[in-house]
């Protein structure tokens, strides 16, 4: 049974991202490279942030909210957005257009954080003898990470590859990748400030990558439209 759980739980965290690249047209257009750069891009970017942490951040004594500390945490969190910059704009690709590219990065970049953040967790604590919802919950939170990345992704391309769009969306654009790319200290305040529930967050979690994933697509669509 406890064996059962872990494979439910993997295939939760990990299903999404295979059944995302199957179905949608990454598949057909072989961008599984991209992905893999992506994610190995992600993984310079989390050996970055960690030393940033380990160098500017003070082990907290207890785990209550410290504005100064997660607004550190906040700017050191910016990595990421650079990374993507990375990813975007100085890696080649295969001839594949920019809305494929920017959904295999998402997609790499998002598999690769679930791989360091919750494989580990779900290998040690999945397959204990008493069962929890916390690894559930956590396959969900990674099925929000996966839509909120694709999203950081899709607003990334607008920002710095494409030239030619609305000037009245530009804000916007850049309003919305700032309140994705803060996402984690936001869930932090949540938890820790605001003392809500894992389950709560994850709610709040997913809620907000729907709201994000369809202002994305608007944004992205809206771009795309030729000048009148």
């Amino acid at each position: 049974m406890t064996l059962f759980h872990f494979f439910n739980c993997v295939i939760l965290t990990f299903g999404p991202h295979a059944v995302y690249y199957s179905a949608t047209p990454l598949s057909e257009y072989d961008t599984l490279g991209t992905s893999v750069k992506a994610a190995l891009v992600y993984l310079g970017t989390a050996i970055v942030k960690l030393v940033c942490l380990a160098t500017f951040l003070k082990v907290s004594e207890n785990d209550s909210f410290d504005p100064y500390q997660e607004l550190l945490k906040a700017l050191i969190g910016f990595v990421d957005v650079a990374g993507l910059y990375f990813a975007l704009t100085q890696l080649t690709h295969r001839n594949i257009s920019q809305n494929h590219k920017f959904q295999a990065v998402g997609l790499g970049w998002a598999f690769a954080d679930s791989v360091l953040h919750r494989l580990a967790p779900l290998w040690v604590g999945a397959r204990g003898l008493e069962f929890t919802w916390d690894y559930i919950l956590q396959g969900l939170e990674a099925n929000a990470n996966l839509v909120l990345s694709i999203s950081l992704a899709a607003l990334g391309s607008l920002m710095w590859l494409r030239k030619n769009k609305p000037k009245t969306l530009i804000p916007i654009i850049y309003a919305c990748a700032i309140i994705v790319a803060t996402m984690p200290s936001i869930t932090s305040y949540l938890r820790r400030g605001l003392g809500w529930h894992f389950p709560k967050v994850v709610g709040f979690e997913l809620f907000t990558s729907l709201v994000m994933a369809f202002i994305s697509w608007q944004l992205f669509s809206a771009c795309q439209r030729p000048s009148s």
